[in-house]
C-alpha cells in the first residue's frame, strides 16, 4: 500500500534510538524526510550513521538536530530550526523521554515531578507550539507514542503511568479542538517493546519480585498472549500509517499494542 508519504517533512522526537529510530527508518522507506530531535549529539550521530548504512540512498533526507526538550524555549528554538532548513512540518512523531521505573516505596515527590518533566513536558513542549503553526496551515498530523502504563497502574511504574495518562488525556483533546482546523492527533500505547528502556524496565521487575533479571524476562514472555515481547519496527508501522493520509479519518485515537496482555474496551 501506497501510504502518500512521499516528501513529507517528519519530525520524530526521541528519534535516536529504539522506537524513534525504528519510526525513522519507515518515514525513510515511505520516500518522506525525517528530521531526529534528541538530547544527545552523539546518539544523533550513530542514529544518522545507521540510518544512511542501510538505506544509502536517504541520506539527503535526514538532519538532526540536538535539544533538551525539557525546556520550552529549547523545543521551541529546534522546532523554528526544523522548519528553516527543511520546510514546515507535516508530520510529528513524539517518542523522547521515558520516566524512570521506581518500586512503590523508594518513590519521592521529586520522582513524581521529573516523571512529568522526562514525559509529559518533552511531549507538550513541541506538540503545543507545532500544532498551532499546523492550525494555521490547515494539515498535519500528530502521533505520539505514549505507553499502556497510562491505562492500567503498575507498582513501579506509577509516575510514568501517570505522566502517560495525563499525555492521552492531553492528545485526545487536541485531536478534538484542532480538528476543525485539519490536523490530527493519535496515541499508540506500545506495552513491552525490544529496547533499551526494557531492560531498565525488567530489573526494576526483577528487584520488587526478589528475582533474577532472566526470570523476569522469561515470566514477561509468558503472560503475553503473543508469547513474546513487540519489536520497535512492529511499532513504527503503526506509527507511519496513522501519520499518513491513508489514517485520513483516525483521530483522537488511543491504540493498545500491549499483545493484548491487558483485554479491556
Amino acid at each position: 500500500m501506497d501510504l502518500q508519504l512521499e516528501n513529507k517533512h517528519v519530525l520524530i522526537t526521541g528519534g535516536s534510538k529504539g522506537i524513534g529510530l525504528a519510526c525513522a527508518m519507515a518515514f525513510l522507506l515511505e520516500g518522506a524526510r525525517v528530521a531526529l530531535v534528541s538530547r544527545d549529539a552523539g546518539n544523533l550521530a550513530g542514529a544518522a550513521a545507521t540510518l544512511k548504512q542501510t538505506l544509502p540512498d536517504t541520506a539527503a533526507r535526514i538532519s538532526v538536530h540536538a535539544a533538551d526538550l525539557t525546556d520550552p524555549e529549547a523545543a521551541a528554538n529546534v522546532l523554528t530550526a526544523v522548519e528553516q532548513a527543511g520546510g514546515p512540518i507535516d508530520i510529528l512523531v513524539n517518542s523522547a523521554g521515558a520516566a524512570r521505573r521506581t518500586p512503590p516505596d523508594e518513590l519521592t515527590p521529586q520522582a513524581w515531578h521529573d516523571a512529568m518533566q522526562a514525559k509529559y513536558f518533552t511531549y507538550i513542549h513541541m506538540m503545543d507550539p507545532l500544532i498551532k503553526r499546523m492550525g494555521q496551515r490547515g494539515s498535519g498530523a500528530i502521533v505520539n507514542v505514549v505507553g499502556a502504563g497510562g491505562k492500567v497502574a503498575g507498582p513501579i511504574h506509577l509516575p510514568g503511568g501517570a505522566a502517560n495518562a495525563a499525555l492521552m488525556l492531553a492528545s485526545a483533546g487536541l485531536a478534538a479542538a484542532y480538528g476543525p482546523k485539519g490536523v490530527r492527533v493519535n496515541v499508540v500505547n506500545p506495552g513491552l517493546t525490544a529496547t533499551d528502556r526494557l531492560m531498565e524496565g525488567m530489573a526494576a521487575d526483577a528487584k520488587l519480585k526478589r528475582i533474577s533479571l532472566d526470570e523476569a524476562m522469561r515470566q514477561a514472555n509468558e503472560r503475553l498472549p503473543l508469547r513474546r515481547i513487540a519489536q520497535p519496527e512492529e511499532i513504527a508501522n503503526a506509527v507511519v500509517f496513522l501519520a499518513s493520509p491513508r489514517a485520513s479519518y483516525i483521530t483522537g485515537a488511543i491504540l493498545a499494542m500491549d499483545g493484548a496482555v491487558t483485554p479491556m474496551v
